[in-house]
């Protein structure tokens, strides 16, 4: 064991830094790393949760990325067919990570009841359409089955079901319109689910229903659609997929990822990681700067002990690694409380949900967590390291204290 080492030991192991003066002080600084890391453990997890959350959701209804018709508008009618005769389709092999290719179509309607009316998008889906979202979305009834014979089974959200008093198993006359001297032609839907995304934009504008009835409607053969919809593995690769994707397929086709079309939502959700970093960086300041608090008290109760350090012939290095290592088993106190209660908050809000937010502003009903070992280690290390290295300069009073005065230092 190294004399500094040895020396910073006795002091902890003893409890010498415990005395009257620097008691209170060493426990500020204690709970100052604490709380830090506990806010920025909830910062993180939860300013990732809602990240995501929210991304799920529009991804839910238009894929990672888009693809449709060059001659295609911005509107959320499906206008011009593209083909199913496609090498991208049913599976991009030329691209790893894409997980899924799908064909949909939308097309403009509205419903109708004996005492008022809606407009809605109606978005055809086929036996190609992956559910897994709407699974979790899905708050009574069930799922629509396309994978047989052509149906009237639509999918429709909580929010239409309340303002149009609808419930399972109810039916209803939805209009189609084509053209100023055309009678609009009508489908009786019935519903067999309910869901509610949470994101109500959306959810008030969107039902889920066969894609053969509007192949039918806008007199499409059955392998024709309105675009694709494809699913990547990795979020985080979603601009180099998306610029993939448009390499690969014909140029009279357009790739679009689901963060351009919804530019509006996705800016205002990139937000949170500069209130998260903002946090951080605070937090991390004010732990700091209570740590150098002790440090300074450690020193100045311990100026007869450097004093004698010196004149044993130690270094100015030497001595002050006595306090580094103090301030570190200080600094890990504070980190394993504050991860101790942090994570306990966080898997508390995980499982029972306790805290619920607004809906009609973040688009969730709860604060949403995002738990990953590897965010929890390296915020660990960042703020051990970033406190440390902010220790550094109070300790280079040691430098300045002169053996004789502190000897005689009372």
């Amino acid at each position: 064991m190294n004399f500094e080492l040895f020396i910073a030991k006795r002091i902890i192991g003893n409890k010498t830094y415990k005395s009257s003066v620097s008691a209170p002080i060493i426990k500020i600084g204690i709970a100052a790393i604490a709380i830090g890391i506990i806010v920025m453990l909830i910062a993180i997890a939860t300013g990732l949760g809602l990240q995501q959350k929210i991304r799920d959701k529009v991804v839910a209804f238009n894929g990672h990325i888009e693809i449709t018709n060059y001659d295609t508008n911005a509107s959320d009618e499906s206008q011009i067919p593209i083909s199913l005769n496609q090498d991208f389709y049913p599976e991009f092999k030329s691209i790893e990570g894409i997980s899924h290719v799908q064909g949909v179509a939308t097309k403009f309607a509205v419903i109708r009841t004996e005492t008022d009316f809606e407009g809605v998008v109606v978005k055809g889906v086929g036996a190609d359409y992956d559910w897994q979202y709407f699974k979790e979305f899905l708050i009574e009834g069930r799922l629509p089955d396309f994978t047989g014979m052509r149906n009237e089974e639509i999918l429709i959200s909580q929010y239409l079901a309340n303002r149009l008093g609808f419930k399972v198993g109810d039916k209803f006359q939805t209009l189609f319109g084509e053209n100023l001297n055309k009678l609009p032609r009508t489908i009786n839907y019935e519903i067999v689910g309910i869901y509610n995304s949470g994101f109500q934009e959306l959810d008030e504008k969107f039902c889920i229903a066969d894609i053969r009835h509007i192949q039918r409607l806008n007199k499409w053969d059955a392998n024709q659609v309105g675009n694709f919809e494809v699913f990547i593995k990795d979020y985080g690769l979603l601009e180099d997929k998306t610029k993939a994707v448009y390499q690969e397929i014909p140029s009279l086709l357009n790739a679009t990822a689901v963060d351009q079309k919804y530019y509006t939502v996705f800016e205002w959700i990139k937000i949170f990681d500069n209130n998260t970093y903002g946090i951080i960086v605070i937090m991390i300041i004010v732990a700091g700067i209570n740590m150098i608090t002790a440090l300074l008290v450690l020193i100045l109760e311990r100026t007869t002990m450097i004093g004698i350090l010196k004149a044993l012939g130690s270094s100015n290095w030497s001595i002050r690694k006595v306090f580094l290592y103090n301030a570190s088993y200080l600094i890990s106190l504070g980190l394993i409380w504050g991860n101790l209660i942090g994570l306990g908050l966080l898997m508390v809000q995980k499982y029972f949900k306790l805290f619920p937010l607004d809906p009609d502003t973040y688009y969730v009903t709860e604060a949403p967590v995002y738990l990953s070992f590897n965010y929890v280690l390296y915020l660990n290390l960042g703020t051990f390291i970033a406190c440390l290295l902010m220790l550094m300069i109070p300790s280079i009073i040691i430098a300045k204290i002169s053996p004789i005065k502190a000897i005689r230092f009372d």
